[in-house]
């Protein structure tokens, strides 16, 4: 998960914990370019406005980087969602959600959708 606010960390990551899930946290977009190199998770969880790199900024990286380019994502951003799903679709995002809009188990279901 590549997020930067304490409480949605903590949020997320309790409820995807709790539904078996192993997470790591990176909390700016730097930090989660090298775990994803490091690690090759099975999914990621992007925020869009993070330090140090954006989530798209990421992304492009992730897309331009063979051993990581197939890696699924899911972005929550509180961005406009139509913004989200133009330039998310663009760079092989597979869902989008508004974190003000999107409970904990929302995303669960999700990352079970996309990973089974």
């Amino acid at each position: 998960m590549a997020e930067d606010d304490p409480f949605i960390i903590d949020i997320y990551a309790s409820q995807l914990k709790s539904d078996g899930y192993t997470i790591d946290i990176a909390k700016d977009g730097e930090m989660a370019l090298e775990k994803i190199k490091n690690t090759h998770p099975d999914i990621l969880l992007l925020d869009i406005t993070m330090p140090k790199i954006t989530g798209w900024e990421l992304l492009k990286l992730v897309r331009s980087d063979s051993s990581i380019k197939d890696l699924k994502v899911i972005v929550i951003s509180n961005l406009d969602h139509d913004e989200c799903v133009s330039i998310g679709t663009g760079l092989g995002v597979l869902k989008c959600f508004l974190k003000v809009q999107t409970t904990p188990e929302e995303i669960s279901k999700a990352i079970k959708e996309i990973l089974n």
